[in-house]
């Protein structure tokens, strides 16, 4: 594999087509080199995708990342520049100091915020997830902290594939347990087997070696819209949500992206499986859901609520008061809290404190037992504001938990919007990114349930690509670019039709099958009955067991009144006061004789304010489970009445039961007044215990938060303690071991000449042991002629000048320079002094030989055991430079002697061979000394020397080479 990266060539001409195949990004944090190397290492380079790589670096380290990776993979490792276009089996990494986003075939950089904490894989993995949807995938290896969590949620949503590094196999564990504990990563495997995973999806092939799945006889005999319906019938009875709901095409979409993760080509395959492994039901169920959200999504919509809407509500409350706002679809609460946030920085604002109630709802309790527990990765904090998130959060571990004051102001509970009944008399409802998932008839009654919620004057806020239907009418726009729409006092009559306790039956008309065509007899029949029922039939509600509404007949929504407070099918809660107590008698006697029965007319104010008259009649049905059934209804009494049954007069049916009753009443009032004193004692008692516990528990709750707060405290400065503590053991180390190294006497003392440290060779000197550190210096003797040593530190202690002197020791032997320099600790008034004691004793000796050697008039050179010179006196200096070697080139120091010897001219060669060859005999060992006769005559006289050679004694040898000047020679041969 190639060691560089490779250096692509710069397309000329018309641009290249844009890359639309599949995007791999690889987010990586601490401890994510190794992973990279294995993950690349074991990566194909024709997979057909393009990796793009992730890391958190800093904006000040030059990174080499492209040099590392290079060398385990044989795909270009390319470092990316703005606007840079993507290939397929090529490997972008992100440069340092820099966020990358992607678009349609190219990478583009922003500068990375220096402040604040900023998060490149998520950031980037949403980019790619709205730009590539299905074959966006996200891998998420080592690393600390949360970031790629939030990002992958986002892929997961738009279809794409989500895998994560196994925690036990990475070096940090935080970013891959992080991204598992939200439930979408499709697989987790070590570094080295996500690659083949990857590309198993890329090119729609299994990833284990494995028999293809046999489809079950069943399913296959089905058509592919009736698997569909068997799966959303399956999906009900697990979960109890109704996906038919759904529309086509994000049920088709979510399906066909689990079949392609199991490679399940068929969908009877896919049904088989969901059989056989419930555990796809709950992850196929998840998925359905989608529950993406984050803090202050679309963050001018929220400017724009808080401007508009908020500002204005809590500027018209007064104390007391209430605010209630309904979050419906509130996912993982997300939004919940960021309008919890702008009513309460309102409040601050106006100084008013209004009682806000948020209630949030979601069909998925998961989410909402997370929203409840209102805990957020740590890289939810790139989404808030620096002055939000200290006021709303607290930092708990790599979490972000919200503050009680916050919390305490949302409730948060599970709630369908096509299925349960709305809430009432709210100020603000929002349901954002939620309806865009219903088909159209649901859309139309969750719209109704949304604004027959509102008081008059209420808002409403919807999502981006959310729209009112066309049929809608009370509500006028007060943002239509946000979606923000306000009631002008006209509300729908509320719609509780859907029964919640069967699926529709319902085929769903577009899919992956074909629509099945209806029978137009039954059509027929069904529209003839319907019509029929609104001709001739009274207006009714059937009712179960437990008085509850179970199906509504005609037009009744003017007879109802739904009472305010948790939401209630139960008859007495829908019907207004004046039909509740005939409501009452009429279902006692018809649950007590099972016979219809009719009351007398009753008059009513309608909802228009309009006065009429009605008449109720209760009739007793037996439904096919052996379910006890009534169906109640209401007859208007303005003409000529219809003999329906038998009238009943119900106050003469009261009148004879008033004797039997008045008895029991007598005994039941006496025993109901003694029991209600005791509830009333009991029920203050509780009042002020659960006073007094709530004090307590507020108490506890501050406590606690101070408690974790000093905890943190106390981690970071004892973090820094322990950095500090490892930097100075190092530093001690590194002294030591500089001082050992060194071989120099040093010695230190504090402003009192008390020892503070002390090197080994100081014992030399003075007479000094470990035990011996905090002692005063002048207690302690010396083997130096150097009486004012503690003068001089004195003198450098107060005037802060270095003092340097040679002294000799008492013996005379040796000679040390004695440095006495000053120091102060920065950022403390600590002082002291340090003195050196440098044995200076060879270089005395080395200047008295150079003297000695000086002074005598022989030219004389000192040759090491190889040859080379290292030392000449003044002699010999002067009769180089007077035979033409001026700077000692041919005879100074450092100049090999023996080499000179061998490269004369032939003239001398004989004579210079054999000064050689003794020379070399003396350094070898085999002779002791050597000396010869040889001529050197100048230009104006014959001359000749004597030139002896002594070998010197000792562990490092050599020689003494020197040269008289004889004017009668005797001999010319070597002695």
């Amino acid at each position: 594999m190639p060691n560089d990266p490779v250096l692509l060539p710069v397309n000329s001409g018309s641009e290249p087509e844009r890359f639309k195949g599949y995007v791999v990004c690889i987010g990586a944090s601490a401890g994510g080199l190794d992973a990279l190397e294995r993950f690349f290492k074991c990566c194909p380079a024709a997979s057909g995708a393009a990796f793009v790589v992730i890391q958190h670096l800093s904006p000040d380290h030059k990174s080499i990342m492209n040099n590392l990776l290079a060398r385990h993979t044989a795909m270009p490792v390319i470092m990316v520049e703005d606007d840079m276009l993507i290939e397929a089996n090529h490997v972008y990494l992100i440069p340092p100091g820099a966020i990358m986003h992607v678009t349609e075939g190219h990478l583009h950089l922003t500068p990375k915020n220096p402040r604040g904490l900023t998060l490149p894989i998520d950031i980037f993995f949403s980019s790619m997830a709205d730009v590539y949807g299905k074959k966006a995938i996200g891998i998420i290896l080592s690393g600390t902290g949360s970031d790629g969590t939030r990002g992958a949620v986002a892929v997961n949503a738009a279809g794409g594939f989500v895998l994560a590094q196994e925690p036990e196999t990475s070096k940090f564990d935080g970013m891959p347990r992080s991204a598992i504990s939200t439930g979408i990563v499709d697989a987790i495997l070590p570094a080295e087997e996500l690659p083949r995973r990857a590309v198993a999806y890329v090119n729609n092939v299994p990833y284990a070696e494995a028999p293809e799945p046999k489809p079950n006889v069943v399913f296959s005999m089905m058509t592919e819209e009736e698997v569909v319906t068997s799966i959303l019938q399956l999906l009900y009875h697990v979960g109890g949500i109704d996906f038919s709901d759904y529309k086509p095409a994000t049920v088709n979409r979510r399906l066909e992206r689990r079949m392609q993760v199991r490679h399940t080509p068929e969908l009877c395959q896919y049904r088989d499986l969901m059989e056989h492994d419930r555990a796809e039901v709950i992850t196929l169920r998840k998925e359905m859901l989608i529950s993406v959200t984050s803090f202050f999504r679309d963050p001018e919509v929220f400017e724009t609520l808080a401007e508009k809407v908020i500002a204005p509500l809590v500027a018209q409350k007064q104390p007391g008061d209430s605010i209630r706002v309904w979050i419906a679809g509130v996912a993982t609460g997300e939004e919940a809290y960021t309008i919890g946030m702008l009513f309460i920085e309102a409040f601050e604002r106006e100084h008013r404190w209004p009682n806000l109630k948020i209630f949030a709802t979601d069909v998925d309790q998961q989410c909402i037992d997370a929203a409840g527990a209102g805990q957020y990765p740590e890289s939810a904090a790139a989404e808030l504001s620096p002055e939000r998130l200290d006021r709303f959060f607290v930092k708990k571990g790599e979490s972000l938990v919200v503050r009680n004051d916050l919390r305490q102001c949302v409730v948060f509970a599970r709630h369908n919007l096509l299925s349960d009944p709305p809430f009432t008399k709210m100020d603000l409802v929002t349901c954002r990114n939620t309806l865009i998932y219903f088909g159209q008839p649901a859309q139309e009654h969750a719209l109704r349930s949304l604004q027959y919620a509102l008081n008059p004057n209420g808002v409403l806020l919807l999502g981006p690509s959310e729209s009112l239907s066309t049929g809608t009418t009370g509500l006028q726009a007060i943002s239509p670019k946000h979606k923000i729409f306000q009631s002008n006092g006209v509300s729908p009559s509320p719609y509780f039709g859907r029964s919640k306790d069967s699926l529709p039956t319902r085929i769903l008309e577009k899919g992956l099958g074909k629509t099945r065509k209806s029978n137009p007899t039954t059509n027929v029949a069904d529209l003839g009955a319907v019509s029929l029922l609104a001709l001739y039939a009274p207006p009714a509600i059937l009712l179960n067991e437990g008085n509850e509404a179970v199906h509504l007949y005609g037009d009744v929504n003017m007879y109802l009144r739904p009472k305010e407070g948790v939401a209630s099918l139960e008859i007495n809660r829908l019907l207004p006061d004046a039909l509740t107590p005939v409501t009452s008698a009429l279902l006692y006697k018809t649950a007590r004789d099972r016979s219809p029965i009719v009351s007398n007319p009753v008059e009513m104010t309608l909802a228009n304010g309009v006065r009429k008259t009605i008449q109720l009649s209760a009739h007793p049905i037996q439904g096919a489970s052996g379910e006890a059934l009534t169906l109640l209804c209401f007859e208007a009494k303005d003409g000529a009445d219809k003999p329906v049954q038998d009238a009943v007069d119900v106050d003469a049916e009261t009148i004879a039961r008033v004797n039997l009753l008045e008895h029991e009443l007598g005994v039941t009032r006496d025993s109901l007044q003694a029991t209600i004193e005791e509830l009333e004692t009991s029920n203050e008692e509780l009042q002020a215990t659960n006073e007094e516990l709530m004090s307590s528990n507020e108490e506890l709750q501050s406590s606690n938060e101070e408690l974790q707060s000093v905890n943190e405290e106390m981690c970071t400065v004892n973090a820094e303690y322990q950095e500090k503590v490892l930097i100075l053991n190092q530093v001690n180390a590194d002294l030591d071991s500089l001082t050992k190294a060194a071989g120099v006497a040093t010695i230190f003392v504090d402003t009192n000449l008390a020892i503070t440290r002390f090197s080994p060779d100081a014992t030399r000197i003075f007479k000094l042991r470990e035990s011996d550190v905090g002692r005063p210096l002048h207690d302690f003797t010396h083997n130096l002629r150097y009486p004012d040593l503690m003068e001089d530190l004195k003198r450098t202690l107060a005037s802060g000048r270095m003092v340097e002197c040679e002294v000799r020791a008492i013996d005379e032997r040796s000679t040390y320079l004695v440095r006495i320099l000053p120091y102060v600790v920065p950022s403390t008034t600590v002082r002291g002094a340090v003195a050196t004691f440098v044995d200076v004793t060879a270089i005395h000796d080395a200047k008295l030989l150079q003297s000695v050697l000086d002074a005598l008039p022989e030219h004389i050179a000192v040759v090491d055991t190889t040859g080379k010179i290292v030392m000449v006196n003044a002699a010999w200096r002067r009769f180089a430079r007077a035979n033409g070697d001026a700077d000692l080139g041919r005879s100074g120091v450092g100049v090999n002697y023996l080499n000179v010897c061998e490269s004369v001219d032939s003239a001398n060669k004989d004579d210079a061979g054999l000064a050689a060859k003794g020379l070399r005999e003396v350094l070898e060992g085999t002779r002791e000394t050597f000396s010869m006769e040889y001529p050197c005559h100048s230009a104006t006289e014959e001359r000749w020397f004597y030139m002896c050679v002594g070998a010197i004694a000792g562990q490092n040898g050599g020689a003494v080479v020197s040269h008289f000047h004889i004017k009668n020679p005797h001999s010319r041969k070597g002695a």
